[in-house]
């Protein structure tokens, strides 16, 4: 198989990368996708194998597919058998690798008894199901590029792993952060992951020229800044988020919504959320500014 770097010289597509996860029902394929869909990959689950080499060939044309990752299973049936022949053919066409997961049978067996699911396979009993399944992706386990035992992992572990396996590859955010505002008497936001009370401040509601503006305009953002209590909290939660961000990353969360409320979502909280997510951009964060109340009536 060529290297990344050799292809790339050779063909102006070979940017293009391509993994293809397969394995035993209820190694952890589904939570391994999640992994490479956060990581930027264009992600298809159960794609019929027949239809790989026209996904190569989409993936190599198309400019808005730069890597994909492909779940293939037991559920194809005896198509899974074609899967080695046509692997070993794209992988000469594109970088490609191939991941296998498995897991002991007694971590399987527990795992079918604990989500109550039926195994694809349909065996009389787990143990039997299983068996059948392992002799059937022999050939597919042996043609793998990486083999995962997700059995020593648990499900934060093997996106840690994940994520460490291709970590060349990962260059999408690895955390989408959403800064907001809101109003407390519009009550509070249900999507919120982490809400700042920010109504300790003093309210430039009540100043002289103040009341019909909002905490993007320069005389609000002006008044509230002014303060001591003001400059403390911005550093504190700044520094705070700045510690949590990477901590949310390593249990394997890939977004939050950071909410800061004042008393009708205006003035305070709209300068606020606007400064903090200053700070997370300038150390380097993509950062989304969301004010739900901010046209609200006063």
């Amino acid at each position: 198989m060529p290297s990344d770097a050799q292809s790339a010289a050779e063909n102006p597509s070979a940017a293009v990368r391509l993994v293809i996860v397969t394995g035993l029902s209820g190694s952890g394929k589904g939570t391994v996708l999640n992994v490479f869909e956060d990581m930027g990959f264009y992600t298809v689950d159960n794609l019929p194998v027949n239809l790989i080499p026209t996904f190569t060939d989409l993936c190599q044309t198309s400019p808005e597919i730069s890597r994909a990752a492909l779940v293939i299973d037991i559920r194809e049936g005896e198509a899974l058998s074609r899967l080695p022949r046509i692997y070993s053919q794209i992988a000469t066409e594109i970088p490609s690798q191939l991941v296998f997961l498995e897991a002991t049978d007694d971590v399987l067996q527990r795992r079918f008894s604990e989500t109550r699911r039926p195994h694809p396979m349909g065996g009389s009993t787990v143990q039997e199901s299983i068996a059948e399944e392992r002799e059937m992706l022999s050939a597919v386990r042996k043609l793998a590029d990486i083999v995962i035992d997700s059995s020593r992992h648990n499900i934060y572990e093997l996106r840690q792993k994940i994520r460490t396996l291709f970590a060349e590859v990962d260059t999408a955010p690895s955390m989408r952060v959403t800064v907001g505002s809101f109003g407390f008497k519009h009550g509070v936001p249900t999507d919120a992951d982490l809400v700042f009370d920010v109504r300790f401040l003093p309210n430039p509601h009540y100043q002289p020229g103040c009341r019909y503006l909002t905490g993007k305009d320069r005389p609000v953002a002006d008044f509230v800044e002014k303060f001591p209590q003001t400059q403390e909290f911005i550093a504190r939660a700044a520094d705070m988020i700045s510690f949590l961000l990477p901590h949310y990353i390593d249990e394997g969360k890939s977004y939050i919504t950071i909410y800061f409320g004042c008393t009708g979502g205006r003035h305070r909280a709209v300068f606020i959320a606007e400064t903090i997510a200053g700070h997370l951009t300038a150390n380097g964060g993509e950062v989304k500014v969301f004010h739900r109340d901010i046209e609200k009536s006063m």
